[in-house]
């Protein structure tokens, strides 16, 4: 029953004229970003970071989780018309959706996965609603020990998801790290990585090292590939009852595992919609289409996965301080530029911030399927501007913004040397999220360390006296040696017994 309250108080504020516009505008600008290739949520809510200077914390959010819901919905239709997924997360949707394009199936594809992202986004969000509050009264008993072997376990984890290997996804939360020491140790008051520049002793402004990442790195990096022409539409935009009858329990399978993971520090998006559609092909009846005319299935459950995943992302994000994607690493820092630390007291400290975002992420789902389905044709045509126009416009946006936060000419050269390493990091397949997760993570565990040490009078060992801890760590643990040791386990039993010299 509280819930229920908070969230009808959370409605009230998120229905007010201005907070619904801002969702509104949050929703349509998402979807034509989510549609345009290589652009996603993480990038657009970059840009607009510097916003978050100008409007209240509430009007900030509701439109950055627009954004962050609608371009989840918008990056299907990358996938499935020109078979280039705009994120990882929609990989699978490009292996069904475009062969169902190209076979003259593609409204069906959009349909289903607008309908399902519907479904499986208002299943998330009402997992959020209610799954927060229970979280919060297990994260209130943690203390500086639980909470610096809680954020090992988070680097540990992010790290190995997000990259394609474990050692890269370190090297860039080690880049990471130390660019969020840069300035004044604020316990002993000494200049860190400074190099005598005044600009820097206040450290680097978290909004400038996502923009130059995200929107300045990502854009060289897209800029510099070329995309296959789009598949046109053919035939009807709706499913027929066939497909409607095949598309609802992938819906709802989808939604149930896409939810949990998305809210698992080594959460993300990317695992259960692989794993959605793995399920999807063993439990489908017309196994034949995977693969070659494209299945419907194969488009649905990964979807609503992906979909239900991106609102479990919002879970750790808001009770534990602790992002798990990219988007909720921004996401983190625009809270943290209005002066919010997420953890077990937002939810009293913040009530209408938080309820308020989360109503509106019913209300974001709702203007989506109304926006989707009408106007395929529409985010179709989005396709069709010119590159190098949408480049050199991102990159003025960028730069724009950035000069806007504090009129520094060395903020600008910060913003496009970070920009030039995210285009080399994401050239030699380097993840970028990490970076800002230990940006943020890294002082904040520092802190955590030295308190738990002060209070513990330098005895190390309270890390592993305390159970929750040495737990977390355990798992920290096997998280970092394990992978390697089932592919020595694998490799080995694939090799057989070696032959002794001299048997028969």
């Amino acid at each position: 029953m509280d819930t229920l309250s908070h969230l009808a108080h959370g409605f009230a504020v998120a229905f007010t004229p201005t907070n619904l516009l801002w969702c509104l505008v949050g929703t349509t600008l998402g979807t034509a970003i989510g549609v345009l290739p290589g652009l996603g949520p993480a990038l657009t809510i970059a840009l607009l970071l510097p916003i978050t200077y100008q409007v209240a914390p509430e009007a900030s959010f509701i439109l950055f989780a627009g954004i962050y819901y609608g371009a989840m919905y918008g990056g299907s239709t990358t996938s499935i018309l020109l078979n280039t997924p705009g994120e990882s997360a929609t990989i699978v949707t490009a292996l069904e959706g475009n062969r169902m394009a190209r076979s003259g199936r593609g409204g069906a594809a959009l349909a289903t996965s607008a309908i399902g992202s519907f479904v499986a986004g208002t299943l998330g969000t009402l997992g959020v609603a209610f799954l927060a509050p229970t979280v919060v009264k297990y994260a209130l008993k943690f203390g500086p020990a639980e909470y610096f072997s809680l954020m090992v376990l988070a680097f540990i984890t992010v790290s190995a998801v997000l990259g394609s290997s474990s050692v890269r996804g370190l090297t860039s939360l080690f880049a990471g790290f130390v660019v969020g020491m840069i300035g004044v140790d604020l316990q002993t008051g000494q200049p860190r990585f400074t190099f005598g520049t005044a600009e820097l002793l206040d450290g680097v402004d978290v909004i400038i090292v996502a923009v130059g990442l995200f929107a300045v790195g990502e854009t060289l990096y897209m800029a510099s590939r070329r995309y296959a022409g789009i598949v046109p539409l053919k035939g009807s935009l709706y499913m027929t009852a066939a497909e409607w009858a095949r598309s609802w329990k992938p819906w709802l399978r989808g939604a149930a595992i896409g939810f949990p993971i998305g809210a698992m520090p080594a959460g993300g998006a990317e695992i259960p919609t692989f794993l959605s559609y793995a399920i999807e092909k063993k439990l489908s009846k017309h196994k034949d289409e995977f693969g070659t005319v494209g299945a419907i299935e194969g488009v649905a459950g990964p979807e609503a996965a992906n979909n239900a995943s991106a609102a479990g992302v919002l879970v750790p994000m808001l009770t534990l301080g602790l992002p798990t994607s990219a988007t909720a690493a921004i996401m983190l820092s625009a809270f943290q530029s209005y002066g919010i630390n997420p953890g077990p007291l937002l939810l009293t400290t913040q009530a209408n911030l938080v309820w308020g975002l989360i109503a509106s992420l019913f209300i974001a789902n709702v203007i989506l399927v109304v926006l989707n389905l009408p106007l395929i044709g529409l985010w179709v045509r989005l396709l069709k501007i010119p590159a190098p126009q949408l480049y050199a416009g991102i990159l003025v946006f960028a730069t724009v913004g950035t000069y806007g936060i504090s009129q520094s000419p060395i903020d600008l050269a910060i913003l496009y040397l970070l920009g030039a390493a995210g285009f080399l990091m994401r050239r030699f397949d380097f993840p970028t999220a990490p970076v800002i997760i230990g940006m943020i993570l890294g002082p904040l565990a520092e802190t955590q360390f030295r308190r738990a040490m002060t209070i513990e009078n330098g005895d190390w060992t309270v890390f592993f006296r305390h159970p929750l801890s040495l737990t977390l760590l355990t798992l920290a643990f096997i998280g970092l040696v394990g992978p390697h040791i089932w592919a020595w386990i694998e490799h080995r039993r694939r090799r057989g017994p070696e032959h002794v010299p001299g048997d028969a």
